[in-house]
């Protein structure tokens, strides 16, 4: 009697048992594996992994058991049925197969530790069928225990295996379900074989068609390890392709990663891949955005639906981030392959800057961009709305105008970002004054409004003083330009009842304002609106003057007391209206240097006085009236230059006449372009001496070759002791400063002889002559003198 256990030392061939040892191995881990890939698979090729490894981890099992069975030598005739041991084969394949196949189904719980209990089955239906092909002259007796035992055992640690191997995606877990798969199969081997018998009976024959033991082992070993090393093979290859798909999607991640955008692959409602962008937008690092649920941080269910509705469409929501706090974003869904399974792709837009922007833009179109005040447009809107409201009310509306004085030099003396500057100044001070009910707009330029309803005009002249009261105390710690304004009031019925007479009629009032000394107020009243059209047209045909050739010029000359001699000529401006006829200088001059016109027409007529001077072939002297607007521009001395250079007029034959008012805005800026003239050679007179301030520091500050004293001093002078006393101080201050000094406006003989006692140098007037075309003086201007010429001039 033979107990195959007993006889497992003794009785078996060691390189059959290492042989089935390293049979054992390889099947089970190359069935963990080709499982394990299997799940991996796309559904189109789970099937073809899940065969592969069922042929490869039933063959391995079926090769074990024979090859540990050929291992045993009982010193018996035997041999192996070639049916049964067929059918064996069959069994291991098959149930193998349906159990990897059951370990696989997601849907039924427990499945992959049902499908462990099937393959250890499948082991115990290959191995109690292989014994069954075993021929041995003897009979064989089963311990019905130890065959239970072996049942319970391969069943138990198959199922324990599977689901240990598919439970992580690591090296660990692997081995731990190859090992205890490995213990399946061996465990129930060996207990299987340990409840053998066999009694040897010599009446016992074995068929000559069973197989022997020997020729049996060779194939069976021959044909299980090509099976498992084809398995392995086919295993590789796909472990490479896998590989070059991971790197494929490794550089698709870093691409996406690459994007501004976020970008998130779903699968239902799981994330299964996302870029650093997206992680960024909701403050998760991407790594941990995997198998994420997409409601998480889309929680809105009409976004997820919109989105599922409209794939390809921009879709607007909020994206809760981690903390809880929401964005705005933009998202398209589209529908992708990913992992050859059908998934769709989100890109997600961050809509802040976006949102930002239209706000901007939004408040642009409402507000001014420099002072942040209303602009026109929500003036006109909110003037329109409280003209209504008085109207229901029967309470009154004021409209009040406000511009800044001399805004214009301010640009052109400190620069625009000074302008700026106060512009902003100017808003910011008088918002701060204003309540709920009232409203500040910057209308352009330096043009402001205020609305303000009230129960009668009085209030509106109150605040009116309030606001000039608060920029002059802004005034006190400047240290720029100071702020200087003028404000004009309409109210509303009592002026007009509509919008645009409203803001009309306080406009002209700001023009009253401004004509009646500056910083103040004036309401409106109806004969305004005739005198500001009237000066609001004369200022329109003056822009146009020039080029239509309505303006002229005129010489007056200047004469040496002594002799009698012209010594030059002052150049005076004149302009003929084509339907006003003469407007005088005293009526347009002051308007354009208002509106800053006199810019244009001060360097008209210092070409064209040059340009007339520079033919004349006697060298005599030209004076070109100079405005406090010209004189006080950064570019002036530049100008002149340019003039004298492109008419060929030598600089000592010009003299810039100016009048102290100019050197009072601006002392600094002033004295700086008179000696840039005087280092050009250009003669520089104080004109209208005696009028205005009459500092006398002006005359030692500033770089003067001449004194003019004015008319309004001249006239009468030999009856008027009081006149005569004020121009003998005027000649004596001249000679003690060593400045010749002309007199203006002599129109008699009297006068003449008067300044000639007195030893004033030279004379201006209607005695000497009356301005008039240069064509007039040419014996003056071309050389050609008698003594005829100054009884003729005084004719």
């Amino acid at each position: 009697m033979l107990k195959v256990i007993g006889c497992l030392v003794s009785e078996h061939d060691p390189w059959l048992v290492a042989l089935a040892a390293a049979i054992c191995t390889l099947s089970a881990s190359t069935a963990i594996e080709l499982l394990r890939h299997a799940r991996k698979a796309v559904r189109s090729l789970r099937a073809v992994w899940l065969c592969v490894a069922a042929v490869a981890g039933g063959s391995g099992i079926w090769a074990t058991h024979f090859v540990a069975m050929l291992a045993f030598e009982p010193h018996l005739p035997s041999g192996y049925a070639s049916g049964l041991t067929t059918l064996s084969l069959v069994y291991a394949v098959v149930l193998t197969g349906i159990g990897l196949t059951v370990a696989l189904v997601r849907t039924v719980p427990f499945a992959s530790a049902a499908g462990g209990a099937i393959l250890g089955g499948g082991i115990a239906a290959m191995h109690y069928t292989g014994m069954a092909a075993f021929e041995i002259a003897g009979r064989i007796h089963w311990d019905p225990v130890l065959v239970a035992a072996s049942l319970v055992l391969g069943a138990v640690l198959g199922s324990a295996a599977l689901p240990v191997a598919l439970s992580r995606q690591s090296f660990r877990t692997r081995a731990a379900g190859a090992l205890l798969l490995l213990g399946a199969i061996c465990s129930h081997h060996f207990t299987a074989m340990g409840a053998v018998t066999i009694v040897p009976d010599p009446s016992i024959v074995v068929s000559e068609s069973a197989i022997p033991a020997r020729w049996l082992a060779v194939g069976v070993a021959l044909a299980s390890v090509t099976i498992l090393l084809l398995a392995c093979a086919a295993l590789a290859l796909d472990i490479r392709d896998r590989r070059h798909a991971a790197f494929e999607r490794e550089r698709l991640h870093s691409l996406a990663n690459a994007a501004v955008e976020g970008l998130i692959v779903c699968r239902g409602d799981m994330i299964v891949n996302a870029n650093e962008s997206f992680g960024k937008l909701v403050d998760v690092v991407a790594s941990e955005l995997l198998n994420c649920d997409l409601s998480r941080f889309l929680p809105e269910a009409g976004t997820r639906l919109a989105l599922a509705s409209h794939p390809e469409q921009p879709v607007e929501a909020e994206l809760r981030q981690a903390g809880g706090d929401t964005i705005p974003v933009e998202l398209i869904m589209r529908p992708v392959t990913y992992g050859n399974q059908p998934h769709y792709a989100i890109a997600v837009r961050d809509l802040r800057a976006r949102r930002r922007a239209e706000g901007q833009i939004q408040f642009l179109a409402h507000h001014d961009a420099l002072t942040g005040l209303a602009n026109r447009t929500s003036f006109n809107q909110r003037l329109e709305q409280e003209i209504k409201l008085a109207e229901a009310s029967g309470r009154k509306l004021a409209v009040l105008c406000l511009d800044l004085d001399r805004f214009k030099e301010v640009n052109d003396l400190f620069g625009h970002a000074a302008g700026d500057t106060m512009l902003v100044t100017v808003a910011q001070t008088v918002s701060e004054i204003l309540d709920e009910t009232q409203m500040m707009a910057r209308l352009g330029g330096d043009e402001f409004a205020i609305l303000m309803p009230c129960e009668h005009g009085v209030a509106a002249g109150r605040f009116a003083e309030h606001v000039l009261e608060a920029l002059r105390r802004g005034n006190a710690d400047a240290t720029g330009p100071v702020v200087a304004s003028s404000v004009g009031i309409a109210i509303y019925p009592d002026d007009a009842q509509e919008r645009a007479a409203l803001l009309s009629y306080a406009d002209t009032a700001l023009y009253r304002a401004k004509s009646e000394g500056r910083g103040t107020y004036r309401f409106f009243e109806a004969k305004m609106g005739a005198q500001v059209r009237e000066r609001r047209l004369l200022e329109h045909d003056m822009r146009h003057a020039i080029a239509r050739g309505e303006m002229y010029l005129v010489y007056q000359p200047q004469t040496d007391v002594a002799t009698g001699a012209v010594t030059g000529f002052e150049v005076l401006l004149r302009w003929r209206h084509p339907e006003r006829g003469s407007v005088s200088p005293a009526v347009f001059i002051p308007i354009a240097e208002e509106s800053g016109i006199i810019l244009q027409i001060g360097e008209w007529v210092l070409r064209e006085a040059c340009r007339e001077a520079a033919s004349w072939p006697n060298p005599l002297s030209v004076a070109v009236n100079v405005s406090a607007v010209q004189i006080l521009t950064p570019h002036f001395v530049q100008l002149v230059h340019e003039v004298l250079f492109q008419t060929g007029l030598k600089s000592e034959r010009l003299e810039v006449e100016i009048t102290e008012t100019a050197l009072i805005r601006d002392p600094s800026r002033a004295q700086s372009n008179l000696r840039q003239l005087k280092a050009l050679g250009v003669r520089i007179a104080m004109d209208d001496f005696g009028t205005g301030y009459s500092s006398l520091s002006n005359l030692r500050t500033y770089p003067f070759d001449k004194i003019k004293i004015d008319s309004s001093f001249i006239r009468a002078v030999d009856a008027n002791d009081q006149t005569a006393a004020i121009v003998r101080s005027v000649l004596g201050l001249g000679r003690g400063l060593g400045l010749p000094v002309l007199a203006e406006g002599v129109e008699s003989e009297e006068e003449l002889r008067f300044l000639a006692s007195e030893q004033c140098q030279a004379a201006q007037g209607y005695l000497m002559g009356r301005p008039g075309a240069i064509g007039l003086f040419s014996q003056h201007t071309h050389g050609r003198k008698d003594e005829r010429d100054t009884s003729e001039m005084a004719a």
